[in-house]
């Protein structure tokens, strides 16, 4: 980890009867002449760094000698290099002038691509591309603004394995362990001063994830004073963008404040019937009454709604397209979707932070509340409303038990065509029976979180090169979950029992519900979290190392405030608490061959608890926990081969890493001999081994011209045969097969070698960018990735899905070849992308004004980024049927990815 400290400082350091050279000068803005506060300067290839004062003025001690590049680096503006001989004799650099970075947009950019709601879980990668926003490896901004928009995931990872912090405080969520980058979403001015450190690099504020962490600094001292206005148009996530900041600087009394708000908004994103509608707000006061130390409060309150969109099959795709969307349909000649997603989670936090030449301590309060809410049409006892319905579809009149019908086929295809959308009006005249109860109901499943975080951290320097950091934190949160009704849809009540088994939902509440009352499910989870670590460094000439231990505990509870007639006897009441302790440890040293070329290699062991989305198995009905359940172990190894030459920089990566006893939970309906239900899937005894090589090279052919290249070459398989059990939600099973506790084991899958469905595990680019004196640039990037696969169906490769349910045998078919044949992990398209992005900035006195600009998927391509199998035909025999046609009714469902998208952004600064 890099220490900070205030240049008035390396005035008194003791170099032990070494030669000291003193490298001083002034940093400024090129064109204004204003000075640069805080610019980071370092010797490439040393863990020192060393800050410019108020007026841009620095100076730099060390005792090393022989030639070596002193980097200057100041947020929004482009690193520049010197290299210096050093023997002991004072340099005076001057005046060093920095120019504004203008193409900053490209983190826009990559939100509109991460912010979409392309995946059912799209956090799962909203989140690890938001983590790669502040560095400025070529690899990493490659998997962030290219690759991303096909679902690339740094070394396999998905963002749970990085850790977000804001002032120094966790903001990952306990339900998945992800960040949710929508609670901060289009405060890009306000967020973009971010700390990030790569892999297992030692942090300050956390222990850490192994994908990387990022600390988004919110004190307003930090931010560029003045004024910033910008707009946006796109054709992504949302069709127009207006945002604007104001950062006061830091008054002659110590107090400085920033303000930021933001609008986004669409009608239709580029896939149809996909609205967004979202507001942002942030202000931040710091009062600074010395330099040694700062208090600082911050508010966000940012607001997202937007309709969803589905994955489809190969059937409907080749009716329909890739924009295509069948949650929505015109209402009075506007578009409704039925699949909405609502964030709302208000942020504030407290912090105090001292720092002086020795030590650095920081301490944070945050409390955060608000809900998540996902609206969903369902119905009772009538049609299924949606468009894609298999019984609606071509396939299957095709694959009828009774026999092939392609007429009947024809008229369905017709049918479609001609009625693709949800019918709102058909909904509401379902629903006008006067007394009786709705056939269709619009409700939400809301999330309605309140939490209490507490992190405090401090790290002491001594002169020898030892570094020494202590830290903790503290998260406590009270989760309450249910359904509401939000709208009837015409009718005058709903009758809260489960359609399939003819049961109560809530037996000591009301049968007839109406619009605003909880229905369904409702229950409460708690958790709450207490972490400290602890980190100790060394850097020296020839080499620097880190030693870094964590010990944590986890502990969380359901309640349940409905007493479910299904589950009579643990559907009311606490659970039993689930608790973990875990540790973790991860250390790494680096070697300095020289200061152009270095070794740097890390490993870690870490126990950490499974999610709460993993721990219950089915917490909207009942308290049941995963059974022996365990924590989850992460073995990792990475080596990294650094080299910077004056015209060729980048780096060589190599990494393994291994996730044991994963718990996995997955809900679907399927039918088999077993009976036709809602099931709860709990896979346990899972491993996953990621392995691979990253390559990221730039070579600066001239001051103007600049080309990069990068690699990842991966290989992420299922490392065990895992256990499957499945639990039943009614009564639809055959009572003599299940246990008393609803479930039956199905035993082990066998699925180790396949494939992990964590996007494309191969890719590589080329890109070129002309950069000209007089502040334009353009660049392209072609990207190729391929070997990406399918999410499997587990139960599908277990032992019982070969057993004829009418025999309780073997299918005397399921052979090994054909078992193999029919069950082949299917690999996606190999995907190949232009992307060009360009801009232009002018410096008109005091104002500066930028324009950026981006067409991504240039050719238009259409690809899909990911899919899964469906788990509905629960036998060999239904498989191998419904296959036979070539055109299954129950076929694998995929996500498409965007054709070709612009993006232009115009901003002043002043």
């Amino acid at each position: 980890m890099r220490t900070v400290m205030f240049v008035a400082v390396f005035c008194c350091t003791v170099s032990y009867g070494q030669q000291t050279t003193v490298i001083s000068g002034q940093v400024q803005e090129n064109g204004t002449n204003l000075p640069l506060q805080n610019a980071i300067i370092s010797i490439e290839g040393f863990q020192q760094d060393f800050l410019t004062d108020a007026k841009g003025i620095f100076q730099v001690y060390t005792t090393e000698t022989g030639e070596h590049i002193l980097k200057f680096e100041a947020l929004e503006f482009l690193p520049k290099r010197f290299t210096l001989h050093l023997n002991g004799e004072s340099i005076d650099l001057g005046q060093v002038f920095l120019e504004r970075d203008i193409t900053r947009e490209k983190t826009d950019n990559l939100i509109t691509l991460t912010d979409g709601d392309l995946l059912e879980n799209e956090d799962a990668l909203a989140g690890a591309m938001g983590l790669l926003q502040s560095t400025r490896d070529v690899f990493l901004n490659r998997a962030a603004f290219d690759f991303g928009q096909a679902f690339f995931k740094v070394r396999g990872y998905d963002s749970r394995n990085g850790m977000v912090l804001m002032n120094g405080i966790p903001m990952n969520k306990f339900f998945d362990g992800r960040p949710q980058w929508n609670n901060w979403g289009g405060l890009n001015d306000v967020v973009r001063n971010q700390e990030y450190t790569h892999g297992l690099s030692p942090n300050p504020y956390t222990f850490g994830g192994i994908l990387g962490n990022t600390n988004i600094n919110t004190r307003p001292s930090s931010m560029r004073p003045g004024t910033r206005l910008s707009g946006s148009i796109s054709n992504r996530t949302y069709r127009g963008r207006l945002m604007g900041t104001y950062s006061s600087g830091l008054s002659k009394n110590g107090l400085a404040y920033t303000i930021s708000a933001s609008r986004r908004w669409a009608e239709e994103g580029y896939v149809e019937g996909t609205l967004y509608d979202a507001y942002s707000a942030f202000g931040s006061l710091e009062f600074r009454p010395n330099p040694r130390n700062s208090i600082a409060f911050t508010a966000i309150m940012a607001r997202n709604r937007r309709g969803r969109s589905a994955a489809m099959t190969q059937e409907v795709f080749e009716l329909k397209g890739n924009r295509y969307n069948p949650y929505w349909g015109e209402q009075d000649g506007k578009i409704r979707n039925t699949r909405e997603r609502v964030i709302f989670e208000p942020l504030f936090l407290l912090n105090y932070t001292f720092e002086n030449e020795k030590l650095n301590w920081s301490t944070g309060l945050a409390y955060q509340f608000g809900t998540n809410q996902r609206s969903r049409l369902e119905y009772y006892k009538a049609p299924n409303p949606d468009p894609t319905y298999y019984r609606y579809l071509p396939s299957y009149s095709i694959n009828s038990s009774i026999g092939a019908s392609f007429i009947n086929a024809a008229f369905a295809r017709e049918a479609f065509l001609e009625n693709p959308q949800i019918k709102w009006n058909q909904l509401y005249l379902a629903n006008d029976n006067k007394a009786g109860p709705a056939a269709y109901v619009l409700y939400d499943d809301v999330v309605d979180n309140n939490t209490v975080m507490a992190a405090t951290n401090l790290e002491y320097s001594f002169t020898d090169g030892l570094n020494v950091g202590l830290g903790g934190n503290f998260r406590k949160l009270s989760s309450a979950n249910y359904a509401i009704i939000y709208d009837l849809l015409g009718a005058s009540f709903h009758q809260d029992i489960d359609a399939f088994s003819n049961t109560r939902n809530d037996v000591d509440g009301s049968l007839e519900k109406i619009e605003g009352e909880k229905f369904n499910y409702n229950y409460d989870l708690g958790a709450q979290q207490i972490e400290f670590f602890g980190k100790i460094s060394y850097d020296n000439k020839k080499w620097s190392g880190f030693l870094s231990a964590a010990l944590s505990n986890f502990r969380s509870q359901r309640k349940g405030l409905f007493l479910n007639e299904r589950f009579l006897k643990n559907s009311s009441g606490k659970s039993e608490e689930v608790s973990f302790s875990n540790l973790a440890f991860k250390g790494g040293a680096t070697y300095f061959l020289n200061g152009r070329h270095w070794l740097t290699v890390n490993t870690a062991k870490i126990d950490r608890s499974p999610t709460l989305q993993n721990t219950f198995i089915n917490p909207r009905e009942n308290n049941e926990i995963v059974p022996d359940i365990q924590s989850e172990t992460i073995s990792t190894i990475d080596l990294s081969y650094h080299f910077r030459w004056p015209d060729v920089t980048g780096r060589i990566s190599a990494f393994y890493t291994r996730f044991q006893n994963t718990t996995d939970i997955n809900f679907f309906f399927v039918d088999s001999g077993f009976g036709s239900d809602f099931v709860q899937e709990v896979i346990t005894g899972l491993d996953r081994l990621h392995k691979g090589v990253e390559l990221g090279l730039v070579y600066e052919i001239s001051s103007n011209v600049k080309l990069s290249t990068v690699g990842n070459l991966g290989h992420y398989v299922f490392a065990s045969d895992p256990s499957v059990q499945i639990n039943f939600d009614t009564a639809g099973a055959e009572e003599e097969l299940i246990d008393p506790g609803g479930s039956i084991d199905l035993g082990i899958a066998k699925i180790k070698d396949l494939k992990l469905a964590q996007g494309p595990q191969t890719a590589f680019a080329l890109g070129v960018e002309y950069r000209d004196p007089k502040y334009w640039w353009i660049g392209a990037t072609a990207n190729h990735l391929t070997n990406n696969y399918l999410s499997i169906s587990t139960i599908s490769r277990t032992s019982s899905f070969l057993l004829n349910p009418d025999t309780g045998e073997r299918f005397p078919d399921a052979t090994d070849e054909n078992i193999a044949k029919l069950l082949q992990q299917r690999k996606l398209d190999d995907i190949y992308l232009l992307n060009v992005i360009g801009g232009k900035s002018w410096l008109m006195g005091k104002k500066y004004i930028s324009v950026f600009a981006s067409i991504n998927n240039l050719f238009d391509s259409v690809f899909r980024t990911g899919g899964y199998e469906q788990s509905r035909n629960g036998n060999f025999g239904q498989l191998k049927e419904d296959n036979l046609s070539g055109s299954p009714s129950f076929g694998p469902k995929y996500w498409y990815g965007y054709g070709r998208t612009y993006f232009l952004n115009l901003a002043i600064s002043f």
